[in-house]
């Protein structure tokens, strides 16, 4: 967790021995920028095949409000001059990282009131320097952080800036944010305490897929209707529970058509956390593979939130509601491009 340039000395070290070690082994660290500029010919021998750089502004103004301050060597910059090096710093790195070839994914999270209004410029600019992908995160307001009053971006607000983004550079909308995903520390050994607490969760764990997938995807075209074929989904409606209702968690950028098997396998892996994924229609071969990865397929015709209260209280879709897929270009089958499912 952390930037892996704030301690160069032990990420570089530890990067080169897992290659030497490991030398086919594709490597990605993340970091805000600052710092990178050094290593990046290095990171290209090492095999270092992505870089993610977190980018939340390239305007100074908004950068100053973004950051307080920055460290610069030992030397502490505040305000807009603290965001110009930062700025500079990480666009630098997004064209010389470019340059050895190397995947560049750039973060940037979204702050009500600071620079929600900033993000498509943000993207504007770094497709132009050549990064490869974009994934646009709501802030979690943490409390007694700087920020800890703003709320949330809510998932329509987030669904917007992708879509916008996505015109400039794909959008990344499948990870999941965390916050510490690690056990110990490079180079030290772990502590008994560490040891058995991992024992003890490892040997007490439970897969309980509702738990893992609270969330539900809906094939839409504007969220409040069940009304899409599969094959023509274009973006996924992601709702969770929240007592009795069902707020619209976020809009996920499905797969584009034209692959094949891996289109499904890949909106798969986007819907891991969801338990269902109600549709209109759906092609036995995509049933069948969203079904292997766990997805259940449902369905149906009818308003979203008539389905989300059958799928949360575990009951069959009504009679009246729920449809089965007879085949492409029959009764209500897809009557899409005519290039199939794939």
């Amino acid at each position: 967790p952390g930037d892996a340039f704030a301690n160069p000395k032990a990420s570089m070290e530890t990067l080169r021995l897992i290659h030497e070690r490991f030398p086919d082994m594709l490597l990605c660290v993340a970091t805000n920028g600052l710092g990178i500029g050094p290593y990046i010919d290095e990171l290209a021998t090492l095999n270092v095949s992505h870089v993610t750089l977190t980018v939340n502004a390239i305007d100074t103004k908004i950068g100053a409000k973004v950051y307080a301050w920055i460290r610069d060597d030992k030397r502490p910059l505040h305000g807009e001059q603290a965001a110009a090096v930062l700025i500079e710093r990480q666009l630098d790195a997004i064209k010389r990282l470019r340059a050895h070839d190397i995947i560049v994914k750039v973060n940037s999270i979204i702050i009500p009131g600071i620079n929600d209004q900033h993000i498509p410029e943000i993207a504007k600019v770094v497709a132009k320097l050549g990064a490869n992908i974009m994934n646009c995160m709501p802030m979690v307001p943490v409390q007694g952080a700087e920020f800890e009053a703003i709320p949330e971006p809510d998932g329509l607000t987030t669904a917007r800036l992708r879509a916008e983004c996505g015109k400039l550079l794909p959008q990344m909308t499948h990870c999941a944010r965390c916050r510490a995903d690690s056990v110990g520390f490079i180079a030290e050994k772990m502590t008994t305490i560490q040891v058995d607490t991992l024992s003890h969760y490892a040997n007490n764990l439970h897969v309980n897929s509702h738990k893992s997938r609270p969330f539900v995807a809906v094939a839409s075209r504007e969220g409040v209707l069940v009304n899409q074929h599969l094959g023509e989904t274009r973006s996924v409606f992601v709702y969770e529970q929240n007592g009795s209702e069902f707020p619209l968690k976020e809009v996920r950028i499905a797969p584009a058509p034209g692959s094949g098997d891996e289109r499904w396998q890949a909106l798969a892996a986007m819907l891991h956390d969801c338990r269902a994924l109600l549709v209109s229609a759906a092609g036995p071969k995509p049933q069948e593979i969203l079904s292997e990865h766990g997805l259940r397929v449902v369905e149906m015709e009818g308003l979203v939130i008539e389905g989300l209260q059958a799928i949360y209280a575990n009951q069959p879709i009504p009679a009246g509601m729920a449809r089965r897929f007879v085949g492409c270009s029959q009764g209500d089958g897809c009557r899409g491009t005519g290039t199939g499912c794939g």
